[in-house]
């Protein structure tokens, strides 16, 4: 027993070196990263505004709008060409994924129309969900969602209704998919100013809509 009481001492001091210890290298290690993760990520973005918009001669990254949809953040990247409106981008997320989040970036023209799409970011299970990247511009049937409006026709899939035929044996993820381009849609018009509606949402750096703003 008196050795044991001996030791203890030690032992404490010797975990808590470790402790310490482990601390500063995770600190040392996320400094390290933490730069090439975010260059990566804002290369990756950059590349994605490059697929998904239409020709443009702008920095669209440059005057990004961030505007919040009933407590969902969104950003928006208008593009211009020759001073001419030419379509924007919308970056949208859901957390309703099979997996967990979804976080894509959806191009549209003038008219509304989907140029294309890049997923950003999701974990879904990999030979069904994971496959939204590709099959959502894929032609068979009524997969495509490239050069289709949300505004004219329900990006809801098939098998709810809707007129996307969803991934097989995905349907929640499809349905997140399909729901964040709808909701990417809706915040472009209303930022283009091709509706009618009233829009509840928000710039969340000046508190004005986007038509007060102009």
């Amino acid at each position: 027993m008196s050795k044991l009481k001996s030791t203890l001492p030690n032992m404490v001091l010797s975990l808590g070196i470790i402790t310490i210890l482990s601390g500063l290298i995770l600190g040392v290690m996320y400094s390290v990263t933490k730069e090439p993760i975010e260059a990566s990520a804002r290369r990756m973005q950059t590349e994605a505004l490059a697929e998904v918009l239409p020709p443009f001669d702008n920095d669209p990254e440059a005057v990004m709008k961030r505007v919040e949809v009933d407590g969902k953040q969104f950003e928006i990247y208008p593009a211009e060409m020759d001073g001419r409106s030419v379509g924007a981008a919308v970056k949208g997320y859901s957390l309703d994924g099979f997996s967990g989040d979804i976080v894509l970036i959806c191009g549209f023209d003038n008219e509304g129309n989907i140029v294309n799409y890049r997923v950003l970011k999701q974990a879904e299970t990999p030979g069904l969900g994971a496959r939204m990247e590709l099959w959502f511009r894929d032609p068979t049937a009524a997969r495509s969602v490239i050069g289709r409006s949300p505004g004219q026709s329900r990006f809801i899939p098939a098998k709810d209704g809707g007129d996307i035929d969803g991934i097989t044996a995905a349907t929640i993820s499809s349905r997140a998919f399909l729901n964040i381009i709808s909701e990417a849609y809706e915040v472009y018009r209303e930022f283009s100013g091709d509706n009618d509606f009233n829009s509840s949402y928000k710039d969340s750096s000046t508190g004005a809509s986007p038509r007060e703003r102009h």
